[in-house]
């Protein structure tokens, strides 16, 4: 994992660490988790990206300067980011944990991912950790920035899914067509159901077809629970 991540580790037991979650501890005593990881790594993910922003876009008023930061840090991206990095596989997870999917669960695999930016600004310093973050974080910065507070339906399916199930959509894409004439059909996938279809001459289009088609859906499931809850009228 720390090669995926370009980190030359100098403390071992930092990136040991940062990868034991409290029910593996619980199961070992004497060892430490790595919850104070994550709050110094949360804090320097904050500066970093708080940072460039206020460097990159002089003009952007604070509160479009707050929104571009909140869609990218939070747990649906981080869970996104460790999931691309396969840090689930690396985890330190007590076995009731593993068991029930705990690698998967995207509040794990973000609070991993900020515990692992801790230990690299521990290990490595400011510069280090600046550059891990922007390298991972880089390109979702700009894509926000492009269009402060909007965000694309890919996004949002992610960040509903994470609050409401705990698990990440899973898109399956097909293509047709020949080369010349690609065209490209998604579906995704939400907690192991098809929840959303859509077309397009990209992947990225299909994508975000189907993502907004699944967002539409869940989102009346969980309005319409809501509105059928105990405090409903």
């Amino acid at each position: 994992m720390a090669n995926r991540l370009g980190w030359r580790v100098a403390e071992p037991d930092l990136l040991t660490r940062s990868l034991a979650h409290r029910s593996w501890c619980a199961e070992n005593p004497g060892a430490g988790s790595n919850e104070r990881l994550e709050f110094l790594g949360d804090a320097v993910l904050g500066l970093v990206v708080t940072d460039y922003l206020y460097r990159t876009y002089p003009d952007m008023p604070e509160g479009e300067l707050a929104k571009v930061r909140a869609s990218v840090v939070n747990s649906a991206v981080l869970a996104e980011v460790a999931a691309e990095l396969e840090i689930g596989d690396a985890l330190l997870l007590g076995k009731g944990e593993d068991q029930s999917g705990g690698r998967q669960k995207p509040s794990i695999l973000a609070d991993a991912m900020e515990s692992v930016i801790g230990a690299i600004y521990i290990d490595r310093g400011w510069s280090d950790s600046e550059a891990m973050v922007m390298r991972l974080l880089g390109r979702r910065i700009e894509a926000a920035a492009a269009g402060p507070g909007g965000h694309d339906y890919k996004t949002r399916l992610q960040e509903l899914c994470a609050q409401t199930f705990d698990q990440l959509p899973v898109y399956v894409l097909i293509e047709e067509g020949p080369d010349h004439a690609k065209e490209f059909s998604a579906e995704v996938h939400v907690q192991g159901r098809p929840r959303g279809s859509g077309r397009g001459r990209s992947k990225k289009q299909a994508e975000q077809a189907a993502a907004r088609a699944a967002w539409e859906s869940v989102l009346a499931d969980v309005d319409g629970n809501a509105a059928d809850g105990p405090d409903a009228s």
